[in-house]
């Protein structure tokens, strides 16, 4: 069963929203406990079975980002979520979580006191969710809208091809946010491949967040070797199921798989 959390939870009607929000023509009231900032905010999204490498690359940018005093968004969530509000606490800086719960539940259990952290040191638990409310897969779903709207940017460290936060990175680019994600995952490398900006370092996100975002040159590829990407990036591991969901021949499909970058 999850944990509860005090104390007081605030409704805000659109009338009542913060700039970000209005200005993205956002219509559903907020459920809100803490203190919801309205300045500069990036938001650090990413796999909840991430490697530690990821983890560490979370932790690091919003250690970076906090010691500037710029806020760090992120769902909360175990793996990137939870390690990007550790190093927004560790920087001193704020931090807010989305919930895909009523701010009243707190989920996963093993957060919950991460969440009084988070609140004991000025930051803020959000949902668009009443008190109450357990999570589904749907209600995960349905907060990625907001994890972007609340930010300026949105960084996916590392993600699958069919990872929640890809959802976060779609409602960024519709809500005209600046979106980078970090090379060398599947769904990282398919975000930076249509169009994202590129994250290594720290100073790549000090640049996304002054509108001059780093991108790599584009890989143009033959059509046989484009089939071959698209079909590892659907989910084909080995020859044989790349064979399968192409039609290419065996020699045809180890030729484009030497070709690939």
């Amino acid at each position: 069963m999850a944990n509860s959390i005090a104390p007081v939870t605030i409704v805000l009607q659109p009338g009542q929203l913060p700039s970000r929000l209005t200005t993205v023509g956002w219509k559903d009231p907020i459920h809100i406990r803490g203190t919801l900032t309205d300045g500069p905010a990036v938001a650090i999204v990413g796999a909840r079975a991430a490697t530690t490498v990821a983890m560490r690359r979370a932790h690091a940018i919003a250690r970076h980002l906090a010691g500037r005093q710029i806020a760090v968004v992120s769902g909360g969530a175990l793996g990137i979520d939870g390690a990007a509000h550790r190093g927004a606490l560790a920087g001193g800086g704020p931090t807010t979580v989305v919930l895909g719960s009523g701010v009243d539940v707190a989920y996963p259990d093993r957060h919950a006191h991460l969440f009084r952290q988070i609140l004991g040191s000025g930051g803020a638990l959000v949902s668009m969710l009443p008190d109450g409310t357990h999570p589904t897969r749907y209600t995960f779903l349905k907060r990625n809208p907001l994890i972007a709207a609340l930010a300026d940017v949105v960084i996916v460290v590392e993600a699958d091809v069919r990872s929640g936060s890809l959802s976060t990175a779609r409602a960024a680019t519709q809500l005209g946010r600046v979106l980078a994600a970090w090379p060398g995952s599947r769904g990282c490398d398919r975000l930076i491949a249509r169009g994202a900006a590129v994250v290594e370092r720290v100073e790549d996100v000090d640049l996304a967040l002054a509108g001059t975002p780093r991108f790599v040159e584009p890989v143009v590829l033959d059509p046989e070797t484009t089939l071959v990407r698209d079909a590892i990036a659907a989910g084909a591991c080995g020859v044989d199921a790349i064979v399968e969901h192409t039609s290419l021949s065996v020699r045809h499909v180890l030729r484009a798989l030497a070709r690939l970058p």
